[in-house]
């Protein structure tokens, strides 16, 4: 009997002992991640400590002052200059890849839809007419940049896109680069600084400033002749009537062999900028020269059928004053004729 239970008390003492050697195994490896762990928590709680900095009242107020010297000195203005230059650029350039014939379609259909206006037409109604073909010519390019088809249309899919571009974004840039120009209302007034009880006369003293005119000059206060336009006079501009005089002779004189001569002068000495039936905006030293076949300057080789083709003056808009009638017609007509004119004698 005591042989048989000594086997089991061996077996018994060697189950305790890898019992007991498996939980200290075990305490040890908890104890060793429990210190890992405090020592990880340690050394980041110390790592933010020393990025936390705390600043003075004074520092903060500093920091301030800098911050809006800084904002200060940023060269606002030098950007947005920068950023509208760019934008020009990129309107130039977009205006550039628009097709010439394209550019000459619009310019032809804008002058169709203004001349279907009634002659009396205001500004508005002009600008009326102009805004309301660009919203269709708008939507007719967008038809066809999408695949779609316009009607009548000979627009290209990619012309259409180019020209929605135009329309939409550049319409301004568009509008200078085909010559559309319509100004904005002008009310020309006449300022009356005579004394009481005193009539006008038939045709107002008026002392144009700058040189004297030369004799070949011929001027005419007060007139206004017609003409086929050598030189645009709204871009083309004299100080002073002798000037455009002046000018008129060196066009004809300069002239190549075949182009018009100008033999006639129409010049702007009004400060307040001078008034025609026109859609323009005629400003002060606007300077007209012009051509005009007429039986004076002929030369002697005409035969007499030419010449009885030809009128023996000029022809003439406006001369003195704007008929009661005309203003009539024209409310925004001053009294006198603002302009000077002259016709060249060889």
């Amino acid at each position: 009997m005591a042989r048989e239970s000594r086997p089991k008390a061996l077996g018994f003492g060697q189950c305790s002992y890898k019992r007991i050697t498996l939980i200290v195994c075990v305490v040890n490896i908890v104890i060793a991640l429990f210190v890992l762990r405090s020592l990880y928590s340690s050394l980041y709680i110390y790592s933010n400590k020393d990025n936390v900095v705390k600043y003075t009242p004074d520092q903060i107020r500093e920091m301030e002052e800098s911050d809006k010297i800084r904002r200060a000195s940023e060269p606002i203005e030098l950007v947005k200059l920068i950023k509208r230059i760019k934008h020009e650029f990129s309107s130039d350039e977009s205006l550039a890849e628009l097709p010439r014939a394209v550019k000459h379609k619009i310019t032809d259909e804008i002058l169709q839809r203004l001349r279907s206006l009634r002659p009396n037409a205001s500004i508005s109604d002009q600008q009326e007419a102009v805004e309301t073909w660009r919203k269709e010519k708008l939507k007719e390019a967008k038809t066809l940049a999408l695949g779609g088809e316009g009607l009548n249309s000979t627009l290209l899919q990619e012309e259409a896109g180019m020209l929605v571009k135009a329309l939409q974004s550049n319409w301004a840039a568009l509008s200078e680069e085909i010559g559309l120009w319509i100004p904005t209302e002008v009310i020309n007034q006449e300022h009356d600084d005579k004394p009481e009880g005193v009539e006008d006369t038939e045709e107002e003293d008026q002392i144009l400033a700058g040189r004297p005119l030369p004799p070949q000059c011929h001027a005419e206060l007060h007139t206004d002749y017609d003409g086929a336009a050598v030189r645009w006079g709204l871009t083309h501009h004299k100080e002073s009537a002798a000037d455009c005089c002046q000018a008129c002779l060196d066009q004809a004189k300069n002239a190549k062999p075949g182009e018009k001569k100008c033999n006639i002068w129409v010049y702007c000495p009004s400060e307040n900028g001078c008034y025609s039936p026109d859609i323009y905006q005629h400003k002060h030293m606007e300077c007209w020269l012009k051509f005009e076949a007429f039986m004076v300057l002929l030369p002697s080789s005409y035969t007499s059928l030419q010449r009885n083709l030809m009128s023996e003056k000029p022809r003439l808009n406006f001369k003195n004053r704007y008929s009661e009638q005309y203003r009539d017609r024209h409310p925004k007509a001053p009294v006198m004729v603002p302009w000077v004119s002259g016709i060249i004698s060889e």
